[in-house]
């Protein structure tokens, strides 16, 4: 509550912001060409937001703020042969996940790795202590939890980055059933009813965009996926409901939500795309 003018001045500003705890973002989307000018109105929206902490009385940690310039490698190249008094760094974290300039997620996935086999191997040295179901929950809720956690922005990346993922849940999923590296993991997964990576990965997509078709929260979500309208002479209500997808040339935007939610929805079978509650016809509406 003490916090919430913050919002508001930041949204007087004409940016973009996220704000979780005491955790401000703010986003600026901006062509190259246009660098100069959009990081003088970020340094006076800076200006705005450290006169305001200041009279509340709270500070700007300047040792923990940072700045990312996310974009293609070829957009980035013109950016950094232009000067500016602001400091960029090659990859910050976001609520415990670690974003990079190029979206690759290389450092996360290294770092989760690093994590994961570290309980991992805490888990072998303790197992004989537990007996199945136990050493599954164990593993659930300390390794898979740290798997699943954002796993929808793994969404898209090339197969060995996924495969790294992998190799950690088939460690687990061994460890867990204590069964030698050489057995074949597809059946100790199916035993432990675990969906490989991937699968885990789409779900999460799935069940987000069921979510925000049932609540249309969060709206930062529901704004981004459009119904397609029903066909046919038949336009008072459709057996189930399609997603438009979005067009667009640039290979990385097909993993945004954007274009991720309407591409996996749409290849659910149709008696799980039902309508849902807030959805209606155009001819239905006012």
């Amino acid at each position: 509550m003490y916090t919430t003018p913050l919002s508001t001045l930041i949204s007087s500003l004409s940016l973009y912001h996220h704000l979780y705890a005491d955790d401000t973002q703010l986003f600026l989307s901006f062509h190259p060409s246009d660098f100069q000018a959009n990081i003088s109105h970020l340094q006076n929206a800076l200006t705005h937001i450290t006169s305001w902490l200041t009279s509340n009385p709270l500070s700007l940690n300047s040792s923990i703020t940072e700045f990312l310039l996310i974009g293609l490698k070829r957009q980035l190249s013109k950016i950094h042969n232009s000067s500016t008094s602001i400091d960029t760094t090659q990859s910050a974290r976001n609520l415990g996940f670690i974003f990079d300039e190029h979206l690759s997620f290389s450092d996360q996935i290294s770092v989760l790795s690093k994590s994961c086999y570290l309980h991992v191997r805490a888990l072998r040295c303790i197992h004989h202590y537990f007996d199945l179901h136990t050493a599954k929950t164990v593993a659930t809720s300390i390794v898979h939890s740290k798997l699943d956690y954002c796993n929808s922005l793994y969404y898209g990346l090339p197969k060995f980055k996924i495969n790294r993922l992998q190799h950690i849940q088939n460690a687990l999923a061994r460890t867990v059933v204590q069964a030698p590296k050489p057995k074949h993991i597809t059946p100790i997964l199916k035993s432990l009813y675990w969906l490989k990576v991937s699968e885990r990965i789409e779900y999460k997509i799935i069940s987000l965009t069921y979510k925000i078709l049932n609540t249309t929260q969060p709206s930062y979500l529901y704004d981004l996926v459009s119904i397609q309208p029903p066909h046919g002479h038949n336009t008072r209500s459709s057996p189930y409901v399609t997603l438009i997808k979005p067009s667009s040339s640039i290979k990385v935007t097909h993993r945004s939500f954007r274009h991720a939610s309407p591409h996996l929805w749409n290849q659910l079978p149709t008696s799980l795309r039902i309508p849902h509650p807030n959805y209606s016809s155009p001819s239905q509406r006012p």
